[in-house]
């Protein structure tokens, strides 16, 4: 029998052993479990996605773009490496903004992540799709049908069990690695920098010869870029997410985080001077292309091998859907297991102790707004009216960083917060940015939000996500703050409160 027990605007039922006993989780993960999960999360933003920056910043835009992002993701790394922990909890972002900002603040959080993390596996598998086509030939009107199968696939895979999900996304992550590391020693002898990386004018047109500005469209192209750059980063911030899976996470979270950052921003690096200065690509090219490392390969190879090349260049892809999958779950988890989403959510798999019901009902509702952009734009084709295999990969990319941005805002001021309010609070690790990082983070987030704003598909999706929001935040005005449950995360607040 549950009690009901009222905390300013919010209630709390307490429930007895059994509910947290059909919610358990298993420990595994080791330091470079979390190093390949939060790699592995990223790594499609290397292999796809990035490189439409290049049509609003050209070369030197996108290089620069992604320096700031990657200044912006280094305070937040920081930020998460101190309160994730301090604060071990599954709940991640909702944890830190939860005992920062009480529940309302704790909600809308994780609600902007949820954002995040449903719409990013929908946009990797849109990637996938369009490799998987250029390699086989695929007619545009059965990509749904592979955005199914590898849905099924790699949610079996994450459900099956923690210990399973964590080997497949270390080896994907390694194998991801080194395709990124074949093409890198493929492509030194095979590029042109100033030919091929700077053949984009000033009006946005190719230039035959090359040697164009660095900057085509001045800083203004720069900061229009940064969207685009998040790609290279994107999803880090994940490892939060498994901390009630991690065997030492007051140890590993920290190194793991950074570790998975220094190895994203060599690889970052490496393939924005490569991949565009391949003999025969061009950053003109790439702007518009669905699969720029099997372009390069293509070019360097020739088209005989691009089947096995192809292929090979998914690798990176498969990485970062299964290890989204695996945070989508985890996020959803977390709060329906604290009742801020219905609970029936968090009910754990009875053998292998994984999310299940809050991994397939991310999925389910990922697939959902796929196919709804997808028909609402007369599905895939060369005909004028059917635009959604043309558009797809932007709207979501868009939705999914819009969501990601405002979860940073939020991380970051928890961070301020939790700083000035909890001093004394244990923390294992202590970020050397300190609070400057957070509000550095803070500014470039909302820089980044407002340049997005200014992109034309933007708007196509932007009406879903705030519906979202919107649905969110009245479902727990109107019932969900009424029915939470002192799940670690909230007891944790409570017992901190300022």
């Amino acid at each position: 029998m549950s009690e009901s027990r009222k905390v300013g605007s919010v209630a709390y039922a307490t429930r007895d052993k059994s509910y947290f006993e059909e919610r358990g989780l298993t420990r595994y993960a080791g330091i470079w479990s979390l190093w390949a999960l939060g790699v592995g999360a990223v790594i499609s933003g290397h292999f796809s996605g990035w490189n439409f920056g290049f049509a609003t910043g050209g070369w030197g835009g996108m290089m620069v773009a992604a320096g700031i992002i990657a200044i912006m993701y280094l305070g937040l790394v920081f930020c998460i490496a101190e309160m994730s922990p301090a604060l071990p909890h599954t709940g991640a972002a909702y944890s830190f903004a939860r005992t920062s900002m009480g529940p309302w603040g704790g909600f809308i959080t994780g609600l902007f992540e949820n954002v995040e993390y449903v719409l990013t596996p929908a946009v990797v598998v849109t990637f996938i799709s369009s490799y998987f086509s250029a390699i086989v030939g695929l007619d545009a009107a059965w990509l749904p049908i592979i955005w199914v199968v590898f849905y099924a696939i790699f949610l079996a895979l994450n459900i099956y069990g923690v210990a399973l999900s964590f080997k497949v996304t270390l080896v994907v992550t390694l194998a991801s690695l080194a395709v990124l590391i074949a093409f890198w020693i493929s492509a030194i002898p095979n590029m042109d920098f100033s030919r091929w990386a700077l053949n984009i004018a000033a009006d946005g047109t190719e230039l035959p010869e090359g040697g164009g500005d660095l900057f085509p469209f001045g800083f203004g192209g720069v900061l229009a870029t940064l969207p685009f750059a998040v790609w290279l980063f994107l999803a880090i911030e994940q490892l939060p997410l498994a901390a009630e899976e991690s065997v030492d996470p007051r140890r590993d979270m920290p190194r793991g985080i950074l570790l998975g950052m220094g190895t994203l921003v060599i690889s970052a690096f490496m393939i924005m001077l490569l991949n565009p200065s391949v003999i025969g690509v061009g950053a003109f090219a790439l702007s518009t292309s669905g699969e720029p490392l099997l372009d390069g390969f293509r070019a360097i190879y020739g088209t005989s091998g691009a089947v096995v090349l192809g292929l090979v260049a998914m690798i990176g892809l498969i990485a970062s859907f299964h290890t989204i999958l695996f945070a989508q779950g985890r996020q959803v988890y977390s709060l329906s297991r604290a009742g801020y989403f219905p609970s029936a959510l968090s009910i754990t798999h009875g053998t292998h102790k994984t999310p299940h019901i809050a991994m397939m009902t991310g999925a389910a509702l990922g697939l959902t707004v796929m196919l709804i952009i997808w028909f609402a734009n007369g599905g895939g084709g060369s005909e004028p009216g059917q635009q959604g295999d043309d558009i797809i990969g932007t709207v979501l990319l868009n939705m999914a960083v819009f969501g990601a941005m405002l979860s940073y805002i939020m991380q970051a001021l928890s961070f301020i917060l939790l700083r000035r309010n909890q001093p004394n609070m244990e923390r294992p690790f202590r970020s050397p940015l300190g609070i400057g990082g957070a509000v550095l983070t803070i500014a470039i987030a909302a820089v980044t939000l407002f340049y997005q704003l200014q992109d034309p598909n933007f708007f196509k999706g932007v009406i879903w996500v705030v519906l979202w929001c919107a649905v969110g935040i009245v479902y727990f005005g109107l019932v969900g703050r009424n029915k939470l449950i002192l799940s670690p995360e909230e007891e944790f607040a409570l017992e901190h409160r300022a």
